[in-house]
């Protein structure tokens, strides 16, 4: 006898009642288009680098941003990923309201080794879909940056992929070495 699956998906608003329960507790977890998904535990590689990104980006943006590391933002498409690093409006306490919303978020960026398909494959359609302007992904295994920009019908329309340089954000005209970003 062959039986179906149905697979139960959630809403931002049960996700929330289950995290404020307890249910969640321990459990490294994000909302990803209405399914919780276990995330990977992180290596050191990447622990350091997301960690060293985020401090270099504090320092170049300064008070114009505020620079989140591994913190939730809600996407209207039934998600709360935690990416590595949010760059974000500096709103201050309207963050002990909500977590960021999408035209808040001015960057997104994914430090990826095992992750790495579902970063630049299943990410990047939900961050178009939430109309991110700007999300990039920092290969761990082959040391590149993969710059996804202009969303428009659920996918974005430019993708590029840099391994030196400098490259300019489009929320800002604030240039960043590209190595620093993969500790250089």
């Amino acid at each position: 006898m062959i039986t179906t699956a149905t697979i139960a998906k959630f809403s931002l608003d049960e996700y929330h009642r289950m995290i404020d329960a307890g249910v969640l507790q321990g459990r490294h977890v994000e909302l990803l288009n209405g399914l919780i998904i276990e995330m990977a535990a992180e290596g050191t590689p990447h622990a350091y680098y997301s960690d060293e990104s985020a401090d270099y980006l504090s320092t170049l943006l300064g008070k114009q941003a505020k620079v989140r590391e591994g913190k939730p933002i809600t996407l209207p498409n039934d998600s709360e990923p935690e990416p590595d690093i949010a760059v974000v409006k500096p709103l201050g306490a309207v963050y002990l309201e909500h977590h960021p919303y999408p035209e808040n978020i001015l960057l997104l960026i994914e430090y990826s080794n095992t992750s790495l398909t579902k970063d630049l494959e299943e990410k990047s359609l939900i961050y178009a879909a939430a109309m991110v302007q700007e999300y990039w992904v920092v290969n761990l295994r082959d040391m590149q940056l993969i710059v996804f920009r202009t969303p428009q019908d659920g996918v974005y329309q430019s993708k590029e992929t840099l391994t030196e340089g400098i490259i300019t954000p489009l929320a800002f005209d604030v240039p960043i070495d590209i190595s620093k970003l993969m500790g250089g």
